[in-house]
Parts: structure tokens; C-alpha cells; sequence
């Protein structure tokens, strides 16, 4: 086990995310997280997510999206591979691509639940959330308002089997009506 992979590593990668909103200087902390990558081989998936993140949290989403991609072409897995998607389809939504958005979230969704991790699992609320704002960007409300309602209903102390269905309903009446 290198010192990148190791549970210290991870702890004080968590500690200076829980710093975030501390920095006044969004280049301060994009910093402090790229010395903590620098303990990374180079190109390493992790670390390049990680850069992206911090470039995504500080308003620079083009170099976000950058990264992100290269950390997925580069093997990213796991938890933080789910993430990386997506972060990378947020961040593309925000700069004017909701198309692409919806493309990779549709993908994203499409994996079959035994393929993933209960970590992984975890975000499938948040895949739908971020499909739901990519579709009403592209004009697609009501089958945003489905998935917005569907990730909701099992939230809900009650009324979890009428609000589902009503979600499915919204997606059996014409947009318009």
C-alpha cells in the first residue's frame, strides 16, 4: 500500500474538503488539494478526480469537466467513478450542454442495481436529481418532475406508494396537457 492509498491519505483528503467553505481564496484550496494528489502517481484516476472536484466546488467547471473526463478515461471505479459522472454532468449542464447531461445521467441510470455497490448505490437518488434538472433544461419538464417525484417518494413518512404513482402518471400524459 503506497501513502496515496492509504486510510491517512483519505483522512486528511476528507479533512480539507470539511475546509472548503473556510478558504477565502478558491486557488488557496484548489492548492491544498493538489498537494495531497501530488502524493498520487501521476495521471492517477483518483487524483485527477479529486483536482476536478476542487475545480468544480471553486466556479472553474470547464477545467472540472476536463479532468473528470480524463479521470474516467484513465479507470476511475467505485464510488468515486459514480461520482465523477455525476459531477462531470452537472458541470456540463451549467455550461450549456443539458443534452450531453442527459445522455451520460441516462447511461448512468441504466446500470443494473447488482452491478454496483451499496456506495454506489446510495447515489442513484442523486443520479435522478441531476437527470431531473438536465431534462428541464432541455424542455422535458414533466419527465423531470417524475424522476424529481420518484426519487422523492420513498423519503416520504407517508403517502410513498400515491406519490410514486402519480409519478409514473406524469409520464403518461403528453407534455402540454
Amino acid at each position: 500500500m503506497t501513502t496515496s492509498d492509504s486510510p491517512d491519505w483519505e483522512r486528511r483528503l476528507a479533512a480539507a474538503w470539511a475546509e472548503l467553505d473556510s478558504f477565502e481564496d478558491p486557488a488557496a484550496f484548489r492548492a491544498r488539494i493538489a498537494g495531497l494528489v501530488a502524493e498520487r502517481p501521476a495521471d492517477d484516476p483518483v487524483g485527477l478526480f479529486e483536482r476536478g472536484a476542487a475545480h468544480d466546488s471553486t466556479g472553474e467547471p470547464e477545467e472540472a469537466v476536463r479532468l473528470y473526463r480524463r479521470a474516467l478515461a484513465g479507470g476511475l471505479t467505485g464510488l468515486r467513478r459514480r461520482r465523477a459522472v455525476i459531477q462531470l454532468a452537472s458541470s456540463l449542464r451549467n455550461l450549456g450542454r443539458p443534452d450531453r447531461s442527459v445522455e451520460l445521467l441516462t447511461e448512468e441510470r441504466a446500470i443494473p442495481a447488482e452491478r454496483l455497490d451499496a456506495d454506489e448505490t446510495a447515489l442513484t437518488a442523486a443520479v435522478d436529481a441531476f437527470l431531473a434538472l438536465a431534462l428541464a433544461d432541455t424542455g422535458r419538464d414533466r419527465e423531470a418532475l417524475s424522476l424529481a417525484l420518484g426519487a422523492l417518494s420513498p423519503l416520504l413518512p407517508r403517502y410513498n406508494r400515491s406519490l410514486a404513482h402519480y409519478a409514473q402518471d406524469l409520464l403518461k400524459t403528453p407534455q402540454g396537457s
